[in-house]
């Protein structure tokens, strides 16, 4: 026979299912890789909407934190409303035992249901707070409230009005925590320090909220989120 004619020998042979092997290997690396990427992509970008989503929800319910109405806080007869009158002077406050952030803030209207509070005022010199809804006379106008309990429970953020059960919002959070920006006093406006717990709740000027997810099948690293708010209204 003609050695044009030879065929492959076996040492060629395998010679060309090892290489093809080794080909099929990197693809296939190259494939796995990709999709792994790919979810944990997928994975880290839910962790962040999630994160901005609560922060989102938490930072405008806290710029509205103090607004009771067009009279001052000290104008506002609680008699008819004994536990609104505890804590018109502290309308946010941060239990770093509960981890727990509670906010006393204007209700967004008819679509947030009952308000737990409605501030009847005529707007020059009488405001007065009522339990649940208020009917403003005439000449008057009605300033619904609502009580917002943001906790962190079993890696989970829920919210409460703290008369009925807790709403789970965001799951697989690590950590939960919030400081305040304090001014040096009840009549500056620029943040000095940050505190947990002020001593004095009209130096208070700004809300910081940190947050750490935590991805459950551990194929993305914590993710760590902050963000600061500031009070539109003096909490006087």
């Amino acid at each position: 026979m003609s050695r044009r004619c030879r065929g492959f020998g076996l040492i060629e042979l395998m010679i060309a299912i090892t290489l093809g092997l080794i080909v099929v290997l990197g693809i296939t690396q190259i494939f796995v890789a990709a999709k792994s990427t790919y979810s944990n992509q997928n994975t880290a970008a839910g962790m962040q909407e999630d994160a901005r989503f609560i922060l989102g929800k938490m930072v405008q319910e806290i710029r509205m934190v103090g607004m009771f109405g067009c009279l001052t806080p000290r104008a506002i007869d609680t008699s008819a409303a004994a536990d609104f009158a505890t804590l018109v002077s502290t309308p946010i406050t941060w239990s770093s035992a509960s981890h727990s952030l509670t906010l006393v803030t204007a209700d967004i209207g008819g679509n947030g249901g009952t308000p737990a509070w409605t501030i009847i005022s005529d707007c020059l010199n009488t405001a007065t707070a009522v339990r649940k809804t208020g009917v403003p006379a005439a000449g008057q106008m009605a300033f619904p409230l609502r009580r917002q309990i943001y906790a962190l429970r079993n890696n989970q953020i829920t919210v409460s009005s703290g008369d009925g059960p807790a709403a789970g919002l965001v799951s697989n959070v690590r950590s939960f925590g919030v400081s305040f920006g304090i001014a040096p006093s009840a009549t500056a406006i620029a943040v000095s320090s940050y505190s947990s717990h002020p001593a004095d709740p009209a130096t208070i000027r700004s809300v910081r909220l940190q947050m750490t997810l935590y991805d459950p099948n551990g194929q993305v690293a914590d993710q760590q989120y902050s963000v600061v708010a500031a009070l539109r209204n003096r909490l006087l």
